[in-house]
């Protein structure tokens, strides 16, 4: 199936995801190589963060794709290229809102995103040291599920790499904001831990 880039462009198309697709080295064009890199490079973060906001992973897999697709879009109508991860995240923050918005509609609820509990527990250790592992993961995981929703998305978008300003730029807040948040947030985490 081949998705018009954009209007002004219908000339250019791309199958995605592009990994897939059979080609010769050299024969993507610079906008799809640029995309792939991309996709190669942010769909595992893209997807831990709209988990983290409450969506399931197939929704998430299915944003993942979204994202990349309108970042192809944005490539390729000629649109600003400044600061494209924080502009990625952006898109994935507010595609991610939506679903969770549709699908908290859809089972007449409004809860806020949740975080798994499951996880996996390293094979090595003793009994003892499990126990200590899930209950410092369990404090840990309430106090940031205790936190307002924007401390929680400036936290994982931290956890993913993105500097202060991407931050600001992904959630459309000031820099000021960003860094008051994430002080707030490491501090509080940082006083569950010592307990």
């Amino acid at each position: 199936m081949e998705i018009n880039a954009c209007p002004r462009d219908s000339t250019t198309a791309l199958s995605f995801p592009v990994a897939t697709m059979p080609r010769l080295q050299g024969a993507y064009t610079e906008l799809e190589q640029e995309t792939l890199e991309f996709f190669v490079q942010f769909r595992r973060p893209v997807l831990r963060y709209v988990c983290g906001l409450g969506v399931t992973v197939h929704d998430g897999e299915e944003i993942a794709q979204e994202v990349f697709l309108a970042l192809f879009r944005h490539l390729c109508c000629g649109q600003s290229r400044r600061n494209l991860r924080a502009w990625v995240f952006r898109v994935a923050h507010n595609l991610a809102l939506k679903q969770r918005y549709a699908d908290q509609k859809a089972r007449g609820r409004t809860a806020g995103g949740e975080f798994s509990m499951e996880t996996r527990i390293d094979p090595e250790m003793d009994p003892e040291e499990r126990m200590v592992y899930l209950q410092r993961r369990f404090r840990l995981l309430a106090v940031v599920s205790a936190l307002p929703e924007k401390d929680q998305c400036c936290l994982r978008l931290r956890a993913e790499g993105l500097r202060y300003r991407e931050i600001a730029r992904a959630l459309n807040i000031s820099l000021g904001a960003v860094s008051i948040s994430l002080t707030r947030s490491l501090a509080r985490l940082q006083s569950a831990d010592r307990a």
